[in-house]
């Protein structure tokens, strides 16, 4: 275990003013679990790092001790606990800052619009907007969120799918289901919904890690149920859900 991850659990959690009896009660585990973590014999599990960050309000790179240089994988800047995105639930989303990807929608659909804003917002006396444009054409298409257009042949062939799978869509003419006018990039553990089978148990379908096309929509028989529709190159998923995802409902999975 990395040394630094005991030090950071126990000074967030003195810090806190919690003894290890009261974080361990919030966490869900037993007071030995919490001393063995300080006393760098054991880490956290994955759900339980997930249960610290949210209590200590930091991210899961900090509390194993910053081992990654984090930085957007949309905009290309460092991140740090003060800067990088949350999930509507409150956990952390480490792969981008809180300006472009916030409450599971991300705020760029277009590299151009990207480039102009940080060009006209953050050039200055050693980066003219011509050269700061120069070198985000060239640096911003290697991360990870905009790679999905090298896939599609680039932006202008990335719309015209958008705009394919829309029609595709709404050609389905699913009842209650208001007509679809746009799709948003959304992360996979934002949409990624848990539905119960017939004999009881549950299943998810999506990739937590991935990002689809998707959007809400109001349903046309009014009440507090919304449409949800996700969507990639593979498949097309239509579900109903009340508020906060709760109850959701399979409508339709369909591959393409």
């Amino acid at each position: 275990m990395n040394m630094a991850t005991k030090s950071v659990i126990y000074e967030l959690r003195t810090k806190s003013g919690l003894s290890q009896e009261e974080l361990a009660e919030k966490v869900f585990v037993t007071r030995q679990a919490v001393s063995r973590w300080e006393n760098g014999e054991t880490t956290p599990n994955t759900e339980t790092l997930k249960l610290l960050s949210k209590l200590f309000d930091v991210s899961i790179n900090t509390l194993l001790g910053s081992p990654r240089q984090l930085i957007c994988q949309c905009c290309g800047m460092p991140l740090d606990d003060t800067t990088i995105s949350k999930e509507t639930d409150g956990i952390f989303n480490e792969e981008y800052c809180k300006w472009c990807y916030a409450d599971g929608e991300f705020t760029y659909d277009s590299l151009d619009d990207l480039i102009d804003y940080c060009a006209n917002h953050l050039s200055d006396q050693h980066h003219s907007p011509e050269k700061l444009r120069e070198e985000l054409r060239h640096s911003l298409p290697k991360l990870n969120y905009w790679k999905r257009y090298a896939d599609l042949g680039g932006e202008e062939q990335f719309q015209a799918f958008k705009a394919q799978l829309i029609d595709e869509i709404n050609a389905l003419q699913i009842e209650g289901m208001p007509k679809l006018e746009s799709l948003n990039a959304l992360v996979g553990g934002y949409v990624n919904l848990e539905y119960r089978l017939p004999g009881g148990s549950t299943v998810k379908f999506l990739d937590d890690q991935a990002t689809y096309l998707g959007n809400q929509l109001e349903s046309l028989f009014g009440g507090d149920r919304c449409f949800g529709v996700v969507a990639n190159m593979d498949f097309i998923l239509i579900c109903t859900y009340g508020w906060d995802g709760e109850n959701p409902e399979l409508v339709l999975y369909k591959k393409r």
